[in-house]
């Protein structure tokens, strides 16, 4: 009997060490065609830039295209629901932001897709702040004379957004509600038209993510009045936080990548390793942070979902505070 066992305990071992390798030789070989990358923002945007980034860099690893498909529209929603139903095969990946994941849920009443069920975490990319600017010769040069100005005369400081239920938009409200500031808020269909606008002397200040705007106050055309960030930003040291004036305001848009659920954990762990890989090399980075966000590798699949799910808490408190209802 005990012969018996022992054969077959040996020969269960000799299979077993025959399909280690086998599985470590198809973890190397994905991906094994073309991967997609599908983005919910038009090309030339921010997010666009990094993933085209990294898709380069990926294809150099790979030796396998790394296709960006842009499905903008909808808040978001058009993309997604398109990444969400995609083929779970391990080379379909969605490159979502902050409202893709966390914010449509207290937007809309009836979703579409459901983020936390019809995507698994891939890897965490980069945090994208916010700025309030002003024009380069506005005669506004703090933040807090913004706010003294619009308690002055309140509803006559214009202050311009992309909307009352975009990120940017909320910030807005946010930070009329935290600094007592009376500005009227300005809507506007994308941050492009209110720089314009901004620039055009039609409102006193926007706010929009410093990706879109950077250059912008590089060339000295606007002027960085404050970052939405806990903290100062290493490329604009001289800008302060907002969060020097308002406590524990830290409201910064951030990029993941994703998977449609079912996705196989082969896949997700090589993209995951690669991407940090990526996000941790100078070059890499720098880049990045010319565009205007802030690369954050080192977070696994498990640390990236953690942190999205904290993200959704923090987010059903602020929404709250500043009276956002789902329609």
């Amino acid at each position: 009997m005990n012969r018996r066992i022992a054969i077959k305990t040996a020969a269960a071992l000799a299979a077993a060490s025959l399909l280690a390798p086998l599985s470590a030789a198809q973890a190397q070989a994905w991906p094994d065609k073309p991967v997609r990358l599908l983005l919910s923002q038009p090309p030339g945007s921010g997010p666009d830039n990094i993933a085209r980034l990294l898709s380069d860099r990926l294809y150099a690893r790979w030796n396998q295209p790394v296709i960006i498909e842009n499905k903008p529209g909808g808040q978001n929603t058009v993309g997604a629901v398109a990444a969400a139903r995609s083929p779970a095969d391990g080379h379909n990946f969605y490159f979502a932001t902050t409202a893709a994941l966390v914010t449509n849920p207290f937007l809309f009443k009836q979703l579409p897709y459901d983020p936390a069920k019809d995507f698994v975490p891939v890897a965490f990319v980069a945090r994208s702040p916010f700025g309030i600017l002003v024009k380069a010769d506005s005669p506004i040069r703090s933040v807090e004379e913004l706010v003294a100005k619009s308690k002055a005369a309140p509803g006559t400081v214009t202050l311009g957004n992309e909307g009352p239920r975009t990120f940017g938009g909320m910030i807005a409200r946010l930070f009329n509600s935290r600094s007592g500031a009376q500005a009227n808020l300005v809507p506007y269909v994308s941050v492009g038209v209110s720089t314009q606008n901004l620039m055009g002397g039609h409102v006193d200040a926007i706010v929009a993510d410093v990706a879109s705007t950077a250059q912008l106050a590089k060339q000295g055309r606007l002027r960085l009045l404050a970052v939405t960030s806990d903290k100062r930003l290493a490329d604009w040291p001289q800008v302060p936080a907002l969060s020097e004036q308002l406590s524990d305001f830290d409201m910064v848009g951030w990029f993941a990548i994703v998977a449609p659920a079912g996705t196989p954990a082969t896949a997700i762990e090589r993209m995951n390793r690669d991407v940090n890989a990526l996000l941790s090399d100078d070059d890499v980075a720098a880049r990045i942070a010319a565009v205007g966000p802030i690369a954050a590798p080192g977070y696994s699949p498990e640390q990236t979902g953690a942190f999205l799910a904290r993200e959704h808490a923090r987010w059903a408190k602020i929404t709250k505070e500043i009276d956002i209802l789902p329609e």
